[in-house]
């Protein structure tokens, strides 16, 4: 067999949206751009999303809304992938990275007080896999530091605090405490890459809760005009007859998504409640099999969460990179595609650049050094799960990590 580890699900559902689109004259941002915009703030409970090019983009584009930049401080995990932490930079600001929990993929919530200073003005935690953050613990770290915050704009002031970005570019589906992803951080930054639950090829998207005394409707005029070079239309608002004239309000960006994007978008979610349920089948026979070997598999379902299933992700305690490394190359012998996520931070050039060691973040490098991910997608049949499940035990049990 030929186990892929995350191909796109794409049906004659998406296929034909795309056709559409195609024939309608209208493949930039326009009114498919919109219609997805509105089924992802309906999906999360939220009043708006903007969408964009990527979950970066969402995330670079919601500090600049915030107006964070040099001199300020923002907090997240050492434990992702570059994205969470170079849109930091990119703005000016400084990456203040925080170790994770022991055992956890998760940031450490008892770290994060002691990171805040009269600087801070924003934390991006992670959710890994699928699994989101526990937000209460992460609200009541930011609350306890309320009185060193110093807001500067009036967004800042209006939320009163160290504002919390959700880099949830894993967990579009998933809940904690009966509230979705989308709804929880005061924005939350959603991917829709190729390897996504939920794809449109390249694309994020970013939804906000409620802020006291803010427009909703302001926030979105203000992403639309730092997405599009801060042009006062978009391209569909001057396709009306005689509206041609424009002004350019602030030198911005470009980062919107376009309707033929958005096609994709719109069948996907569509078929968005199946694929959940699907993932959370394949998780549940991974689990099945792996449980009773004793192999540290992360837990997507408890009665405090349900994962969005996005990656399965698997560790070998007390082992190190070296063995990893050899499953992974034995595993890709049988066929099969495994993956490792993540590299921390401080190991890349770039942040050891920053000044950031390794030595900093041992429980980060810790969960790093023995973990696999296994294949984990919609196009998987239950005789692959238990394919890749029988290969992975063979070689373990040659490798006498497990009995005979």
């Amino acid at each position: 067999m030929r186990i892929q580890f995350s191909p796109p699900d794409i049906t004659e559902l998406e296929i034909n949206e795309v056709i559409d689109t195609l024939k309608s004259g209208w493949i930039t941002t326009g009114p498919k751009t919109k219609q997805f915009e509105k089924e992802i703030a309906s999906y999360c409970n939220t009043s708006k999303s903007v969408t964009m090019n990527s979950a970066t983009a969402c995330m670079e584009m919601t500090l600049r809304l915030l107006g964070i930049g040099e001199g300020d401080e923002v907090i997240t995990s050492a434990y992702t992938y570059t994205a969470t932490a170079s849109v930091i930079h990119h703005v000016g600001a400084k990456i203040i990275l925080v170790d994770c929990g022991k055992d956890s993929f998760h940031l450490d919530y008892d770290a994060i007080a002691d990171a805040i200073t009269e600087k801070t003005k924003a934390i991006i935690p992670v959710d890994i896999a699928g699994v989101m953050c526990d937000y209460d613990r992460i609200f009541e770290a930011v609350n306890s530091k309320k009185s060193l915050f110093k807001p500067s704009n009036e967004l800042q002031s209006k939320i009163g605090r160290i504002a919390v970005i959700a880099d949830a570019a894993h967990s579009f589906g998933a809940s904690f405490k009966c509230k979705l992803s989308g709804e929880m951080a005061d924005f939350t930054c959603f991917s829709f890459h190729a390897v996504k639950n939920l794809t449109t090829a390249e694309g994020g998207a970013v939804t906000w809760v409620d802020i006291p005394g803010v427009d909703n409707e302001e926030i979105y005029k203000q992403f639309m005009l730092l997405t599009l070079h801060g042009q006062s239309k978009d391209a569909l608002a001057k396709t009306k007859l005689g509206a041609w004239e424009y002004d350019i309000v602030i030198p911005a960006y470009k980062c919107n998504m376009t309707d033929i994007v958005a096609s994709l978008g719109l069948s996907q979610i569509q078929r968005y409640p199946e694929s959940l349920k699907r993932r959370k089948q394949i998780i549940e026979r991974y689990n099945k099999a792996l449980n009773q070997v004793g192999i540290n598999v992360l837990q997507h379902y408890t009665d405090e969460y349900k994962s969005s299933g996005h990656l399965y992700l698997t560790r070998f305690s007390e082992q190190d990179e070296t063995f990893r490394n050899s499953v992974i190359e034995k595993m890709a012998e049988e066929g099969i595609a495994t993956n490792v996520h993540y590299k921390p931070l401080p190991m890349h050039t770039a942040y050891k650049d920053l000044g950031f060691e390794m030595k900093d973040f041992p429980n980060a490098f810790d969960m790093y050094r023995n973990e696999i991910t296994l294949p984990l997608h919609t196009l998987l049949t239950d005789e692959e799960v238990d394919y890749v499940t029988n290969k992975l035990l063979k070689i373990l049990k040659e490798k006498h990590l497990i009995g005979v």
